[in-house]
C-alpha cells in the first residue's frame, strides 16, 4: 500500500484510462511493513509510526474511491485472513477484461495490528470494521459502487464491474484492424524527394 498510493500511484490512472488488461492485487497493512513501519497513505491520524512519533495527523486515503475515480473497470476489498473468498476475488479479477484491483486489508502483526479492529471483539466491544457487501449489490452500477464506499469500513467483495468497456488490447487491435498497412515500399517512398 505504501508503494503503490504514493510513489507508485503514478501509474494508476494512465493505466485505469488505458484499460490495460492487467491485475493488481495490492496488500494493505496502513504502514510500511517491510521498512520499519514508517505511516503509509492508508495509516489512520494518531497512529504512532517511527515517521510519526507524535502520531499521525494527515487524513488517511481511501484507495478505494481514488480506483473508482480514475476508471478503474474492476475493483474488489478482501481480507488476508479469508484466502478462499480472496482467491474467488483475484481469479474474477484476472478473468476481468481490464484493469482489475483487488485491495486487500492485511493487517501488520509487527507495526500495525488491526486484525482485532477488522475482525470485532465482543468481548472488547469492538464492531468489525470488515463487512460483506450485500449479495444484491449492483457491481456495475457506479453510483452503487460510490455508495459501498462511502460506508466506511472495509467492504469484502467485488464493488465495480464494467463488462461492457473494451480493454486496451481491444481498442488497439480494433484500430489497427480499421487502417491499412504500408508496404516497406511504401514507406521508403515516403522518404525520397
Amino acid at each position: 500500500d505504501g508503494d503503490f498510493l504514493s510513489i507508485g500511484m503514478e501509474h494508476i490512472a494512465p493505466q485505469a484510462a488505458r484499460n490495460v488488461n492487467i491485475t493488481a492485487v495490492i496488500m494493505d497493512n496502513g504502514v510500511y511493513g517491510l521498512t520499519k513501519g514508517q505511516a503509509s497513505p492508508t495509516t489512520v491520524p494518531e497512529t504512532v509510526t517511527s515517521s510519526t512519533p507524535w502520531g499521525k495527523f494527515e487524513k488517511p486515503m481511501n484507495p478505494l474511491d481514488l480506483y473508482l475515480t480514475l476508471g478503474v473497470s474492476y475493483i474488489a476489498s478482501g481480507y488476508s485472513v479469508k484466502p478462499k473468498d480472496l482467491a474467488k476475488l483475484v481469479l474474477r479479477g484476472m478473468e476481468h477484461t481490464g484493469f482489475s484491483i483487488i485491495h486487500v486489508a492485511s493487517p501488520c502483526t509487527t507495526y500495525n495490528d488491526t486484525f482485532v479492529q477488522l475482525k470485532g471483539s465482543a468481548k472488547l466491544g469492538i464492531d468489525p470494521s470488515a463487512w460483506t457487501i450485500p449479495d444484491d449489490h449492483d457491481v456495475s452500477d457506479l453510483n452503487a459502487a460510490r455508495t459501498v464506499i462511502a460506508e466506511g469500513g472495509v467492504p469484502l467483495g467485488v464493488i465495480y464491474e464494467d463488462k461492457d468497456r473494451p480493454s486496451f488490447d481491444e481498442q488497439f487491435s480494433s484500430i489497427r484492424d480499421s487502417h491499412t498497412q504500408k508496404t516497406a515500399e511504401e514507406l521508403l517512398n515516403a522518404f525520397a524527394l
